[in-house]
């Protein structure tokens, strides 16, 4: 980034980027469960829920940062101790305006939200299906918004398979590390959905099963500005790398 863009960036707001934050006794004490590999939704399906694996993740997630820059920014900080002051990002923001249009890119990696006169809300990145597996192209709407989703796990309607165990259906129970993340914004598009993930540090870098993938905080963001009938328009092709 050079110095004319990084000045146009924070031209219209001179805010800190970082701000400091004490941890109490919830940010440490869990519960935190094992992490489940990716895609062994058997194991997944034996939880009771698919809550947070560490403290660090959660504050990371809350942050809206990947784990390792938290890390990064507050050298000797174990996160299991309340008291401890650290810093992450500031991320207060004005709610979304009203949500009238979604237009996802899939050659962009992009999702804009507009609103009912063509204005750009909010523009954020996604993973949007991939080669073997691609979105479709096309209008169509928001049917419904699950803040809290389950996933099941449906061997006969889905184009993928699980890592270990039988092909059987499963329902996996809500969590930021359910496999749609902490929302799932329902479309018109039998089995599609905007959805969030519990690997944001892989949103616009692997390829995802069709769907549109955001962090769970963008997802759950933009769920809030949503209803059902909001238009949503899928153009390009997908790029990506495998997951």
């Amino acid at each position: 980034i050079d110095a004319a863009t990084f000045a146009k960036l924070v031209a219209g707001d001179a805010a800190p980027v970082i701000r400091t934050y004490k941890l109490v006794a919830a940010d440490v004490d869990g519960p935190w469960a094992a992490p489940v590999e990716p895609g062994d939704y058997a194991a997944m399906a034996k939880r009771e829920t698919m809550g947070w694996n560490s403290a660090l993740e959660s504050l990371a997630e809350r942050a809206h940062m990947d784990e390792r820059l938290v890390r990064t920014l507050n050298p000797g900080i174990g996160f299991d101790t309340a008291g401890q002051t650290i810093a992450v990002t500031d991320t207060a923001r004005a709610a979304l305006g009203a949500v009238a249009a979604i237009a996802i890119d899939k050659a962009r990696g992009e999702l804009r939200a507009m609103d009912a006169a063509g204005a750009v809300l909010g523009v954020y990145p996604v993973t949007v299906g991939s080669r073997e597996r691609p979105a479709p192209v096309g209008k169509w709407a928001v049917r419904t918004v699950a803040p809290a989703p389950s996933y099941t796990f449906d061997p006969a309607r889905l184009t993928f398979k699980a890592k270990r165990g039988k092909a059987e259906k499963l329902t996996i129970q809500p969590g930021p590390n359910n496999p749609v993340g902490s929302t799932w914004i329902d479309l018109t598009r039998d089995t599609y959905g905007i959805h969030g993930t519990p690997h944001p540090e892989a949103v616009g870098k692997v390829e995802s099963h069709g769907c549109v993938r955001m962090t769970n905080w963008d997802a759950a963001e933009l769920a809030k500005a949503v209803k059902a009938g909001t238009s949503v328009v899928f153009s390009g092709v997908a790029g990506g790398r495998k997951a």
